[in-house]
């Protein structure tokens, strides 16, 4: 069987919150020959972790690698690396998501207005830059 799983069920395995939609969501992710696992879903699978339950980044960084490494989930790696590197910095994981696809696409550098976003993904070699308003 070859499946995407859904945000809630990759919740339920790492936080365990019901016992019984977690066993389920285990036994899911453990009988699939494939699970695809979406950029939309690992960016929201991230910030629920964060804003619902409260993990810290480092936390979220190794739920996520915990996932990823299992031998029957596919996901986008170098998008992946790219959040999870700005993840282990402090920053959200969604903004090395975003800007790792851009560059895949063709986009020369990632703008944003957020400062610690530039300054992160500058850090692990990712081209961004500050957009300054102008009035």
């Amino acid at each position: 069987m070859r499946i995407t799983a859904d945000t809630n069920v990759l919740v339920r395995v790492i936080m365990r919150d019901d016992a019984a939609q977690a066993r389920t969501a285990l036994q899911i992710l453990t009988t699939a020959d494939v699970i695809f696992l979406p950029l939309p879903c690992l960016c929201e699978f991230a910030w629920v972790l964060e804003r619902t339950y409260g993990l810290r980044k480092e936390q979220i960084a190794m739920s996520l690698r915990q996932i990823i490494r299992r031998a029957n989930v596919e996901v986008n790696v170098p998008a992946v690396n790219a959040g999870l590197g700005v993840l282990d910095a402090g920053g959200d994981f969604a903004d090395g998501v975003i800007a790792s696809v851009g560059a895949e696409m063709g986009a020369h550098s990632f703008i944003s207005f957020d400062r610690k976003a530039v300054a992160r993904l500058n850090a692990i070699g990712i081209p961004a830059e500050l957009a300054i308003a102008r009035p």
